[in-house]
């Protein structure tokens, strides 16, 4: 039987990519903070319990993150594929003295937390010759945007890193894949202040995601529209690309002492 190693999959696009991997025969190394959360998902899919496992961990905590792979492969053995999906999204002002620890917890989880998930299995992957490291990046990554700061770093930083590690990984038989959602309907999304156009539903999204995984896709952008849409922006000038911005809504602020 494969197996999918799946982090945040408590809610959004993880826990849609944990159903679509499910459907399609695979059992489940299912991570996220809140594991009571997917227990109630698992229960309320009637996920057959020996298809998965739960394992709680803050991929923003290191050490917790190599624990939690640590664990599945000696519960469960290698996997197939591993998601790194866990990652957050914070407004910042890098004025404000509190707003750096803030773009400090993104850059945790949203890179290190990636290299973390990613780290228990490159050993045991390469020695089989054989596995899938997805990394999670975001159309963000391409062209910076107002408040967005530490987000579209940590996810440009993330296309960069994927990169690196597929030709590291290359003749190791490792894929690395590269996946940039557009707007999905997330709690991640809802809290935008702005239009987000070619909005998906996160079962459409982890369909697409699926089938690029599967053809060892190196770099996608979900959906293709978005795709090209991100192409031209990065085309553009940077005096035009920011008279479009001009008035666009900022990403509201989030401060580690709220």
């Amino acid at each position: 039987m494969r197996l999918a190693f799946i982090t945040g999959a408590s809610s959004g696009i993880g826990q849609a990519l944990a159903q679509r991997y499910y459907l399609a025969g695979y059992d489940l190394a299912l991570v996220a903070r809140n594991a009571s959360a997917i227990e109630a998902w698992a229960h309320e899919q009637q996920l057959a319990p020996a298809r998965y496992r739960i394992y709680a961990a803050d991929v923003a905590v290191t050490d917790h993150i190599i624990a939690a792979g640590q664990a599945c492969l000696a519960a469960q053995g290698v996997p197939d594929v591993v998601i790194a999906n866990a990652g957050i999204s914070l407004g910042v002002d890098t004025a404000e003295r509190e707003d750096l620890d803030v773009m400090a917890q993104v850059f945790a989880t949203n890179n290190l937390g990636m290299a973390a998930t990613f780290h228990p299995f490159i050993p045991a992957m390469t020695r089989r010759r054989e596995g899938t490291l997805v990394g999670i990046a975001s159309v963000a990554g391409i062209r910076g945007l107002p408040g967005h700061g530490a987000y579209c770093a940590s996810k440009a930083a993330v296309i960069s890193y994927c990169e690196s590690l597929r030709g590291e990984l290359r003749s190791a038989g490792v894929r690395v894949v590269t996946l940039c959602p557009g707007y999905v309907d997330t709690p991640l999304t809802r809290q935008n202040r702005y239009a987000m156009p070619f909005l998906m539903h996160p079962d459409d999204f982890a369909r697409q995601a699926f089938a690029a995984i599967e053809a060892g896709t190196s770099y996608r952008v979900i959906p293709w529209p978005m795709g090209v849409a991100a192409k031209l922006l990065r085309l553009l000038p940077n005096a035009l690309f920011d008279r479009l911005l001009a008035g666009r809504p900022r990403k509201h602020r989030h401060s580690v002492r709220r």
